[in-house]
């Protein structure tokens, strides 16, 4: 299979797959869940049975009601049973662009309202708890993603360039380091890119903290076939690229074998994982489907490129350089310095 034959094809595609993907994480406005925004929690206990389904709908008109300069605040709202307690819980979620003392009112106006529509159903529903988490939360889990995605950068870094600190002359070690965060960057960003396109149809999925987890998971495994393709390219190189004309081989050939070589194995090891991820996303808890999703579009992602992108990048910027073996000095201890 030559897969750089159409090289250009690939990173065309990927090129514009990763500008179309920055440009809607940035402009598009995102399905933050209520773990990214300004949220409260409200438990209410009771004595008699209730219908949580009606009580749901009716408190699902507060969001019309509540508004900010004729805007409505509340994205969404959730109640729940407690299970073998008499008592249910409400969690709503509020725009965190708002200002703190503004956001602050609305939510007690929220919850005097809600209390109202709750005892509606029942006069002896009381509420048993109120918790208000700021924007700043959100503000937090950004902070520490940022220094989290830092120190994993550097230290993949380090890492690729120790990896690959022996081979080729005129092959830099820092090309495999930039082209393993290139792909690291590319696999990220599409993959949020992906997750995004779902939720525009399934308004479900949500940018939580279980998202930010599964894009920082996807920095630790994302590297393992790209750099399962670039130990065989430096073994291949180490094994052709110095020989006599009769067994020598280009670059252009070193790379075809290298992929040719880890093909079958990067796709069936990606099939088994997207298998049973997507076994998990299907029967287990609703409340970690958001963060299997984003792994089966990073199991996708990052097979592809570490065929497609990887490895041509690889070429493409040492494909104007001479291979040679790097020659290591024998010294001849009979050899004497003479001062």
């Amino acid at each position: 299979m030559d897969v750089l034959k159409n090289r250009f094809i690939y990173l065309w595609v990927s090129a514009f797959l990763l500008i179309l993907s920055i440009f809607m994480l940035v402009f598009w406005k995102l399905n933050l869940a209520i773990d990214m925004t300004g949220w409260i929690n409200i438990e209410y206990t009771y004595e008699n049975s209730i219908d949580i389904e009606k009580i749901r709908t009716d408190l699902d008109t507060l969001k019309s009601e509540i508004k900010y300069k004729d805007k409505e605040v509340i994205n969404n709202i959730w109640v729940y049973g407690i299970t073998w307690e008499n008592a249910f819980s409400l969690v709503a979620g509020f725009d965190s662009s708002i200002d703190e003392v503004t956001l602050n009112t609305l939510k007690l106006e929220f919850k005097n309202k809600a209390l109202d529509i709750v005892k509606q159903s029942d006069e002896t529903i009381i509420e048993s708890k109120y918790t208000s988490i700021w924007k700043s939360f959100w503000d937090y889990i950004k902070k520490t993603a940022f220094v989290t995605l830092f120190i994993a950068i550097i230290a993949i870094t380090i890492y690729v360039s120790y990896a690959f600190s022996w081979v080729i002359s005129w092959i830099s070690v820092i090309s495999f380091a930039l082209i393993t965060l290139a792909t690291l960057f590319h696999d990220v960003i599409i993959s949020a890119w992906l997750y995004i396109i779902v939720w525009i149809f399934y308004k479900d999925f949500q940018i939580d903290t279980f998202f930010i987890t599964a894009l920082l998971t996807i920095l630790g495994y994302s590297i393992n076939d790209t750099i399962v393709i670039f130990d065989r390219t430096r073994d291949n190189l180490k094994k052709y690229a110095w020989k006599t004309w009769k067994d020598s081989k280009d670059l252009y050939e070193i790379v075809n074998l290298s992929i040719n070589e880890t093909l079958r194995r990067s796709i069936y090891t990606s099939l088994t994982l997207v298998f049973v991820l997507l076994t998990i996303f299907l029967f287990w808890p609703e409340n970690i489907r958001w963060f299997i999703l984003a792994m089966m579009f990073w199991a996708i992602v990052g097979t592809y490129s570490s065929i497609f992108i990887a490895s041509t990048l690889l070429y493409e910027v040492n494909k104007n350089k001479k291979l040679s073996i790097y020659k290591k000095v024998e010294v001849n201890q009979d050899d004497k310095i003479v001062v």
